[in-house]
């Protein structure tokens, strides 16, 4: 979550308005110690 700021400004980056939904989750680590977990919802 100290990375929170830095990623909405990616993710503004990335993305234009109407954002896509996201969430976010807070954890004291994750497996293999990677930074960011990203969850995907992919419709065809």
């Amino acid at each position: 979550m100290g990375d929170f700021v830095a990623m909405n400004e990616v993710y503004a980056e990335a993305f234009n308005a109407p954002y896509p939904a996201r969430s976010a989750v807070a954890v004291k680590t994750l497996p293999k110690n990677v930074l960011v977990e990203i969850e995907v919802i992919a419709l065809r």
